[in-house]
């Protein structure tokens, strides 16, 4: 098994030592988890939220959790192109991840902020995987952790602005 790992290994030719691939898939990981998280919640509060500005609210989630489904498999397959493996069970997710799961019976309000939150964590996991990134020279990682600091930075913008905050 060893020599079959070995050689594996060696068909591995990334430009970046094992070390460096394996610091960047672990933070892209962590990133692939919180996002998993932020989906499901996302998803969940479309189906769930209630009140006066119900059809605006589950049209901007809908859009929203559309657009992180997307990135999932770019996150994933970033990983996989580094030649590791992306987490995939629910349990593995939840061991990479600071996000809870939401709650069905919160307000709009609640939800909105709640994932306000949530969207700073994913933003906070995506720096980190950036700057590993960065220290490794992995410029097509840092590309795909800019263009998700970008997406959840104008999502929980158009949170905030639902809220009628800043």
């Amino acid at each position: 098994m060893f020599m079959q790992e070995k050689i594996m290994s060696d068909m591995i030719d990334t430009g970046f030592s094992d070390a460096q691939r394996e610091a960047v898939s672990r933070e892209l990981s962590k990133v692939l988890a919180d996002s998993y998280a932020i989906y499901l919640k996302t998803h969940g509060y479309h189906w769930n939220v209630r009140g006066p500005e119900f059809f605006s609210l589950h049209g901007l989630f809908q859009q929203q959790y559309t657009e992180i489904w997307t990135a999932l498999d770019e996150i994933a397959e970033r990983i996989r192109a580094l030649g590791e493996l992306a987490p995939q069970s629910g349990s593995a997710f939840g061991n990479l991840t600071s996000i809870s799961d939401g709650n069905p019976d919160k307000s709009a309000n609640e939800m909105m902020s709640e994932l306000i939150r949530d969207h700073g964590t994913v933003i906070k996991t995506a720096r980190a995987a950036l700057d590993a990134a960065a220290e490794a020279g992995d410029e097509a990682t840092v590309d795909l952790m800019t263009q998700r600091l970008a997406a959840h930075e104008k999502a929980a913008w158009m949170l905030r602005s639902s809220l009628g905050n800043r």
